[in-house]
């Protein structure tokens, strides 16, 4: 017999018999790291993915953790020194962190954590407050073109999808990406706050945060920057408006460093349970999100190819060097 002590590691127990098969390895705690302020995409996405884990009968004990800032390359190091070895930690990350680390030339790697699953895709909107002159795409982009620094857009820190995409509408309409008036926020609060307080021209986020307020009629909701418009949303794309750009913003988590692969595998087989359930198929469609599901090596290269695309998004636009 296997001394137990040995079996149990990191939140991660998997049962071995000599010459048979090993078992199915079972988290029984996952500790969400969100590098990001309460209340924006990222931790949108972890607080899903407890709900999804509970409800399915998969996870049943989360914990959360918060470390806002630049676009996730303030947590992402913390996660990295602190989390090493832990067989149950998961960080949630996407695009966001992605540019963010190229713009500011961090020395923290996102891949020096363990890729476990992309999760999910998600449009991006452009609104303005509900008392904004502007009714329509159409009308913001005529003020833009006029006077540039007249307008202000609201978005997530510097680099990130939010900021790519406004630097897209600029490229599109014919206005040098180094122009936009761009006011970076660490998490989709803080951002919403400005809107509504009316400190901000134009918004920018993923349409899952700015839901609820543009239902009550406080945002107007003018573009949103997927290729064809989302069911069941009556807003346009940006294309429709004249604006030639589209963009998709990605989010999936991340293990620790410095973990084994029997206890990689065992969060890739959470993901992969709760992404099959019901309640994670409701998650998406409450969410708008897309489901795009993958998991461990894949999910290596895609991430190693994302810097390499984003890298070269950010430099055509004037964004970074």
């Amino acid at each position: 017999m296997l001394d137990r002590r040995n079996l149990l590691r990191g939140g991660v127990a998997t049962a071995v018999v000599a010459g048979a098969t090993p078992a199915r390895a079972q988290v029984n705690q996952l500790n969400m790291f969100i590098p990001a302020a309460p209340g924006g995409g990222w931790d949108s996405t972890g607080r899903a993915i407890e709900r999804a884990c509970r409800a399915a009968g998969i996870v049943q004990n989360f914990q959360f953790d918060h470390a806002p800032g630049a676009g996730g390359a303030v947590g992402l190091p913390r996660f990295l020194q602190q989390r090493r070895g832990q067989g149950d930690a998961l960080m949630v990350a996407g695009m966001v962190m992605v540019g963010a680390l190229i713009t500011s030339r961090s020395p923290a790697r996102l891949l020096e954590a363990t890729p476990v699953a992309r999760l999910t895709g998600e449009a991006l909107v452009v609104v303005v407050p509900a008392a904004s002159p502007f009714q329509n795409m159409r009308q913001l982009v005529d003020a833009f073109r006029q006077d540039p620094a007249r307008i202000s857009w609201a978005g997530g820190s510097a680099g990130g999808s939010d900021h790519i995409l406004a630097g897209l509408i600029a490229k599109a309409v014919g206005v040098e990406a180094r122009r936009i008036s761009y006011v970076g926020f660490a998490g989709g609060g803080p951002s919403q706050a400005a809107l509504l307080g009316n400190q901000v021209s134009v918004g920018i986020a993923g349409y899952s945060e700015f839901s609820e307020l543009i239902r009550a009629g406080r945002l107007r909701a003018l573009a949103v920057s997927a290729a064809a418009r989302i069911p069941g949303v009556d807003v346009p794309t940006l294309r429709e408006a004249g604006v030639a750009a589209d963009l998709s913003n990605w989010r999936g988590v991340f293990g620790a460093p410095g973990i084994s692969t029997a206890q990689r595998d065992a969060l890739i087989g959470v993901m992969d349970r709760m992404q099959r359930s019901p309640q994670w198929q409701e998650e998406l469609r409450r969410n708008n999100w897309s489901g795009l599901f993958l998991p461990g090596d894949d999910f290596r290269a895609y991430v190693q190819a994302e810097f390499v695309r984003i890298e070269g998004i950010l430099r055509d636009i004037g964004l970074t060097q």
